[in-house]
């Protein structure tokens, strides 16, 4: 009998405050020493009473916007019970029955996947604003369990989407999205690496008829896998859950609800505990924090939400004929203001010098540069995106001098390293370095007469017809001029002396 998977997920996104949710703590990351960004109210210490941050739920409203979901008049907090060492009060301040955001949508292109489904719609159920959790670590020598309660009380919003999901790929591809979104619009650092953003994923299957017609009404309980902090992890997890479960129903068995594991290195599940309902948590009104009301928020909010990343794609590839794939990877690194304000600047030129150039040339060409090149230099001197010192008029002046061959390819990474160290002007740079590419003839003579003489051998075999030492000559005039000889002036003035056709 064949079946089909039903994925529905929650992301959890650390929102990007100065403080945390209910208190003035500092919302600090891990790397911060344990223990030092707490207060009465975060550890929950009798007679400390929360106060809430409007900056957190600015942030909530605008992801909400962003995903197409209705902005209610009023939302309400409500406390979540359940007793564990990282949870100090013995409940989690969250939203249950009232929260921020409701019934929205992400569409989310997913490669690899035939169509329909290489597009698809996900509903959104829902987006609440809650307090973090604090961090238990396990020390194994001593069996004990350590808490750090720096990241209690941290801003999380959880966006819950409908099961909408049908494959891991598709899964994966809607974490990707959200990420861009939460970083696009600012609500969220969302680096998964470093736990911003965490995904729990709910999985099901259901058997359907040859023609994919669902043979029952009602959905088989459903597993969640909690804590998946990588889109490998969400995408490998949910691949061996499948497995599982397919082998339980051709043994006749129906998987219980439960709450399993991710282990990275086993590369299987693992159960944790039968899963919770929500009665198991007795949710009731926090008594301590008044409605939220967000009809004035949500009209702020309107007029503060940026381009998002779909649209940004969709132009970049219509304005300046970036690839797709390019371009998927300009907005997934937070890059396309920069790449944006580079083109400009390029079409600019373009325009102002009457140049007919091709567009898709010089689109190509910049995100060469941005893309991989720049990225390895940044890489090698441990230096991050963000402390970038090259500005977007000096980028499109570096491809401006590659693409009209005023330096070699060789000396122009060169160049760019010089730039990432210094910030400073392309052009000066390549003057102060001697690093612009040598276009006068009469040097070219000059040069390529002397190398001539210097290798008489060489020339010789040439001229009998081993013509594939013609390179190795010009590599001879490129190293004897670090580079800065246009090689393939430099092969043509070679062959004109040689008297080669």
């Amino acid at each position: 009998m064949p079946r089909i998977t039903i994925i529905g997920l929650e992301i959890h996104a650390r929102l990007k405050t100065k403080s945390k949710m209910f208190c003035s703590c500092p919302n600090v990351d891990d790397a911060t020493a344990p223990n030092t960004a707490i207060c009465p109210i975060c550890t929950g210490q009798p007679g400390a009473l929360p106060a809430v941050n409007q900056e957190a739920v600015h942030l909530g409203v605008r992801l909400g916007l962003a995903l197409g979901c209705r902005i209610p008049d009023e939302a309400h907090f409500d406390r979540k019970n359940y007793f564990y060492p990282d949870l100090p009060k013995g409940y989690q301040i969250s939203q249950f029955d009232h929260p921020i955001c409701i019934d929205g949508e992400l569409w989310i292109d997913v490669p690899g996947q035939e169509a329909p489904r290489d597009r698809i719609r996900v509903g959104i159920t829902r987006a609440h604003l809650e307090e973090d959790a604090a961090k238990n670590s396990h020390d194994g020598a001593s069996q004990a369990t350590l808490v750090d309660y720096n990241r209690g009380g941290s801003p999380l919003i959880e966006i819950v989407s409908e099961p909408d999901l049908r494959s891991p790929a598709e899964a994966k591809a809607y974490v990707q999205e959200m990420q861009n979104i939460l970083r696009a619009i600012g609500s969220s650092a969302a680096d998964m690496e470093k736990g911003h953003m965490r995904c729990d994923a709910n999985i099901s299957l259901l058997e359907v008829d040859e023609n994919g017609r669902r043979l029952q009404d009602e959905f088989n309980p459903k597993v969640e896998i909690k804590n998946l902090n990588s889109f490998r992890s969400v995408e490998h997890a949910l691949t061996y859950e499948i497995a599982r479960q397919n082998e339980m129903h051709d043994r006749g068995e129906i998987p219980q609800g439960a709450t399993r594991g991710w282990d990275e290195n086993t590369g299987k599940t693992f159960e944790q505990r039968s899963k919770e309902n929500s009665a198991d948590y007795r949710y009731f009104p926090e008594p301590d924090l008044p409605p939220l009301v967000l009809s004035a928020i949500r009209e702020q909010e309107k007029t503060r939400l940026p381009e998002l990343p779909a649209a940004k794609r969709a132009r970049l590839v219509e304005e300046y004929q970036f690839t797709a794939d390019d371009v998927k990877l300009i907005v997934s690194n937070g890059w396309t203001d920069f790449a944006d304000q580079i083109m400009s600047e390029l079409k600019a030129w373009m325009n102002a010098a009457n140049i007919d150039a091709d567009i898709s040339k010089l689109s190509k060409l910049m995100s060469g540069w941005l893309l991989s090149k720049l990225p390895a230099i940044l890489t090698q001197k441990e230096i991050s995106f963000e402390d970038l010192r090259i500005t977007p008029e000096n980028f499109a002046e570096f491809v401006k001098l590659v693409y009209e061959g005023a330096v070699s390819s060789t000396n122009a990474q060169k160049l760019l390293a010089l730039m990432v160290d210094s910030g400073a002007d392309p052009s000066q740079l390549m003057e102060d370095h001697t690093l612009g590419q040598i276009s006068d003839p009469a040097m070219i003579t000059e040069t390529v007469e002397r190398l001539i003489a210097q290798n008489p051998r060489q020339t010789e075999q040439i001229k009998n017809g081993e013509v594939k030492l013609v390179k190795w000559f010009v590599g001879c005039v490129m190293k004897a001029t670090e580079g800065r000889i246009n090689p393939e002036l430099a092969e043509e003035e070679l062959k004109k002396q040689l008297g080669i056709v």
